[in-house]
């Protein structure tokens, strides 16, 4: 399988007092906002960094259902936090928190599972910094 993915940034004037939009194909972002501040203050808009770590938690779910799924398993809920580090310039570490109801899996399996996904989820082989993951089965 193959398919592209478009999306678009604008930006207007300095780093620290201009103002952009980034914009999805899907226009579930359209025209959302980017500044410094919604960088690196708290500021009302998005991130690139928020933006990796939606990308890679919603990944990395995905593809753990899929491996789930593979093993005779279904989900009756998975959520992940992503939490990214940002120091010095550099995405320094993503950390995945899951937490996981699976009927009949074993917490080894699961975590075996999981961990299996981290490494193989295409947003996890992509991104060159740290990914840690603690899995929790409920």
């Amino acid at each position: 399988m193959k398919f592209t993915r478009k999306a678009h940034a604008n930006w207007k004037g300095t780093g620290m007092e201009g103002t952009g939009t980034i914009s999805t194909q899907s226009t579930t972002l359209d025209n959302a906002q980017l500044s410094f501040k919604t960088r690196f203050a708290d500021g009302v808009g998005t991130n690139p960094e928020e933006l990796v770590a939606a990308a890679h938690s919603g990944c990395f779910t995905m593809q753990l259902s899929f491996l789930l799924n593979e093993g005779g398993f279904t989900a009756d809920d998975l959520t992940t936090e992503a939490t990214v580090t940002f120091e010095d310039g550099t995405i320094t570490l993503i950390h995945l928190d899951l937490k996981g109801k699976v009927p009949s899996i074993s917490a080894e399996e699961f975590a075996a599972t999981a961990a299996k996904a981290k490494e193989i989820c295409p947003i996890s082989k992509l991104l060159n910094t740290t990914i840690t993951l603690s899995a929790e089965l409920l």
